[in-house]
């Protein structure tokens, strides 16, 4: 291809991940929906979109680096100490047990089906194991089931996509070295593999320990520092045995999240957005290479195969995984309904398949057109249908707000118990042991403290947080937690307004609309509770009584609606005012 064509070609391939990413989300759906017919109907329509003649030989390796970037970013993910409770066994199980079941089952009815090679049948199993976060993050995100079943789901599509990756490596190390002849005797292979990778890992991680901890870096430079090393050792490790540079991303991930004494970011946004770039760029490259040809006899046997995976073999692994715990029928059967195809499977297919078609392995030149339809299959399949699958298994979320509230003075307290009867799911959060103790006392749930010290969109996308609302005595800390929290937690955040003579630092000079209406500051409020003052609520169909100030308005479908200088909402039939005023029975000062 000439230059410009090359150009061109690069060109096309950025416009149209980022515009399918675009439309995706006006249309609220998964971005995979938009992405790969987009990237097909490129590959097909124009000869410009083909990445293995814009790059020729370099598409693979590339195509390998950047996986091990998303691995890595998905690795930073896993908090281990977060994985507790009654999730614990179910994710655990989901992983290990449904792993087996998956690829077993996958490789047992591709073999016969799609006319492979067992060797190429089971690659093409250990590749349809993953699911991942990328996928199941935004349909979750969308439907908005229960609590429990949106922690479950999330961290079992986090954690799967490095256990797929490392099981394909392995699996993919095993065909070539003997088309899985002798399999016994492969076991040093594995070995042999994995510690490459987790040597290359290790090696990483002590690198960006040094950096992190012991060089001054600001964001930039640490995030770009985390880049160049994935991608040192992930190419080293490559270089020196075939992809156990995914091994060594996950476990540079994992390892750097869980390491004491470092302070990774929760949030990332240069990463986050170079990761969605990559996974925009990742599917219309690879979809392009996907030709109308090479689909022609794979079409009919992979929708098989799909409806093997998604009517019987995810419907016995959730039986399985949450067999003798304390998972409902309902939440059991949504589990059953959730395991769409995502990017590792569709990275690690043309990564792999590319490799065994030159190595001659028999029905290798299926895995890559397989594997585009089933995520294309389970992608639209439950996108489609978890919602309504969800509402009629009454399984999802009420549509109520689910508000924090950071903060533990008496006032705040009073604030929270209000909100509760007034029908919301409230959670609050509060430093001084003094303050924690009240909030027990008064029967509220008090969260954890790393959940605010993340503040991680997917940590408060794991609680279901709906908003924030900042209520402590430090003006300064409101104002700063404030600018840290907007750009992570999905849902408004609300802070205090400080006092008119504040010598805050921070807080007097920040923008943002505070909560309540003008004059009625922190130490305000904490003057009128001290005066007897309580906060109470009321039905919102009628005037105000005197001395009484609106705080809220809970709507009828149960969305709060905070007052602000600058707005008072208007009341509806069915809302709810929550008020700061006399205790009932006592006149106004």
């Amino acid at each position: 291809m000439t230059a410009d064509q090359v150009m061109v070609g690069v060109g096309l391939i950025v416009v149209l991940a980022v515009g399918s990413q675009l439309l995706a989300s006006r249309l609220r759906v998964p971005a995979l929906l938009i992405l790969l017919p987009v990237g097909f109907a490129a590959g097909a329509l124009t000869d410009n979109v083909n990445p293995e003649k814009l790059l020729g030989e370099a598409f693979s390796p590339l195509v390998s680096l950047a996986v091990a970037v998303i691995l890595y970013e998905a690795g930073l993910g896993l908090e281990l100490r977060r994985l507790r409770g009654h999730t614990r066994r179910i994710v655990v199980r989901l992983l290990w047990l449904g792993a087996l079941i998956t690829w077993l089952a996958g490789a047992l009815f591709a073999a016969p089906v799609l006319d492979m090679s067992r060797g190429a049948a089971v690659m093409l199993g250990a590749i349809l194991v993953v699911s991942g976060p990328t996928v199941v993050g935004p349909l979750l995100n969308f439907v908005r089931p229960s609590e429990r079943l949106q922690r479950i789901l999330v961290w079992e599509g986090s954690l799967i996509d490095p256990v797929g990756g490392i099981l394909g490596a392995l699996v993919f190390h095993a065909v070539v070295a003997g088309e899985l002849k002798g399999f016994g005797s492969q076991l040093e292979q594995f070995a042999a593999s994995a510690a490459v990778g987790a040597v290359g890992g290790a090696i990483g991680v002590g690198v960006l320990w040094l950096l992190l901890r012991h060089v001054r870096l600001n964001e930039e430079l640490a995030t770009s520092a985390q880049i160049a090393a994935v991608i040192g050792i992930a190419a080293a490790c490559d270089a020196l045995r075939e992809d156990t540079g995914l091994i060594s991303a996950v476990v540079m991930g994992m390892a750097m999240v869980n390491l004491p004494g470092l302070d990774i970011p929760a949030r990332r946004p240069f990463l986050d957005t170079l990761v969605s770039l990559i996974i925009g760029l990742l599917f219309i490259s690879i979809s392009a290479t996907v030709t109308p040809a090479s689909l022609r006899h794979v079409v009919l046997p992979s929708l098989a195969l799909v409806a093997l995976l998604v009517l019987v073999v995810r419907p016995l692994v959730a039986l399985v995984s949450t067999a003798g715990t304390d998972v409902r029928g309902g939440e059991r059967w949504f589990i059953g309904w959730m395991a769409p195809r995502g990017i590792v499977a569709a990275a690690t297919a043309s990564t792999f398949s590319a490799t065994l078609v030159t190595r001659g392995v028999d029905g290798a030149e299926r895995i890559l057109p397989a594997t585009f339809v089933v995520i294309v299959a389970t992608v639209t399949l439950y996108g489609l249908t978890a919602f309504p699958v969800a509402r009629r298994l009454g399984v999802l979320r009420p549509a109520r707000s689910r508000p924090l509230l950071v903060g533990g003075s008496p006032w705040a307290v009073d604030l929270g118990r209000a909100l509760r009867s007034a029908g919301l799911d409230v959670l609050m959060w509060a430093g001084a042991e003094r303050q924690r103790a009240r909030i027990e006392e008064a029967g509220l749930p008090l969260t954890p403290g790393e959940l605010l010290a993340a503040a991680s969109g997917s940590g408060a996308e794991l609680e279901g947080i709906t908003g924030v609302l900042l209520l402590t005595e430090e003006d300064d800390f409101n104002a700063l937690a404030a600018m840290t929290l907007r750009e992570s937690v999905e849902g408004p955040v609300h802070r205090l307004g400080p006092a008119a003579d504040s010598q805050g630092v921070v807080a007097p000079y920040t923008g943002g609309e505070p909560l309540f209406r003008t004059g009625l500051t922190g130490p305000e409020l904490a003057r009128r509770y001290e005066a007897g003052a309580r906060v109470t609520t009321r039905r919102a169909d009628g005037a105000v009584p005197a001395g009484h100030d609106v705080l809220f308005v809970v709507r009828a479908d149960g969305r709060l609606v905070p007052v602000t200088p600058a707005h008072t909402p208007e009341a509806r039939p069915g809302d709810i005012a929550v008020l700061l005023g006399p205790p009932p029975g006592k006149p106004p000062a």
